[in-house]
């Protein structure tokens, strides 16, 4: 019987020991998988030109916002999340695959591809959309609701660029939501990540991501009141794609979305 006992001491002994070599093992797997692998997927994004700030609205829609000057914006293809680029930036417009379906355009030349191609950033797809216009030969900005980029009214047409997306219309709080319909704005009243693009007297440029689901109409509302208060005073600006690609990368924060990869981003340097 003691045997048998001794035998049985030296068994659990094993097995004690075969479970904390186990348990050892699967920590290590999981610290391998899970701590290491995010630095290298979310590089710290470069670029100077910009300021962070977390705002939250009396909505309680919390809005993550990058303010900075349009010299510094650029309109980029990355094909990626936001969030793995290593710039410094929100998501841009809406695509659909490899097609970009808002208008992203650079000096008269679009991010993804030549002038007058589809899918290349030249058109704003099916509907004439708000569009968020630099004039750098004036200095000025507008939300111009256009088509393609030949539409766009600029002085000259080698120092511009415009983004396009749906109007936000931050000075007509009875008309904005007629418009917004008529450039099929999707989804307003369903509670979705979203995202924007304003400006103000300034000449300042604001990039707006929400890490709270809200409809349009609490998400233009926060923007709002972020942009009433004095330091702000934002003129208007325009609805950017949304929901799972509702995306964010600086050194302050980093939203992710629903993890997908977005085709075009606007990019600080």
């Amino acid at each position: 019987m003691r045997t048998t006992f001794s035998a049985l001491i030296r068994h659990l002994f094993r097995f004690k020991v075969f479970y904390i070599a186990g348990a050892v093992l699967a920590l290590a797997i999981y610290v391998l998988t899970h701590l290491s692998i995010p630095k290298s997927v979310q590089p710290e994004p470069t670029g100077d030109q910009y300021s962070y700030e977390h705002f939250i609205a009396a909505n309680n829609v919390s809005l993550h916002v990058v303010k900075t000057v349009p010299g510094a914006v650029h309109l980029r293809i990355v094909d990626d999340n936001v969030t793995r680029t290593g710039i410094v930036g929100v998501n841009g417009g809406f695509f659909w695959e490899k097609q970009l379906l808002s208008i992203a355009v650079e000096n008269d030349q679009p991010a993804g591809g030549t002038k007058g191609q589809r899918g290349s950033g030249w058109f704003n797809a099916k509907y004439a959309r708000g569009t968020l216009v630099y004039d750098g030969d004036t200095g000025l900005f507008s939300v111009q609701v256009v088509s393609d980029a030949d539409q766009i009214k600029v002085q000259d047409r080698s120092r511009y660029w415009a983004q396009g997306g749906i109007s936000l219309n931050l000075r007509d709080d009875v008309r904005w939501r007629a418009q917004a319909e008529t450039e099929a704005i999707p989804v307003p009243d369903e509670f979705r990540l979203r995202s924007a693009m304003a400006y103000d007297g300034k000449g300042q440029v604001y990039l707006f991501v929400t890490d709270v689901r809200c409809t349009a109409e609490d998400y233009r509302k926060a923007i709002l009141e972020y942009g009433n208060a004095e330091a702000h005073r934002l003129i208007d600006g325009i609805f950017l794609d949304g929901d799972g690609s509702s995306q964010l990368s600086t050194r302050e924060a980093m939203l992710s979305g629903d993890g997908r990869a977005v085709l075009q981003m606007i990019g600080v340097d």
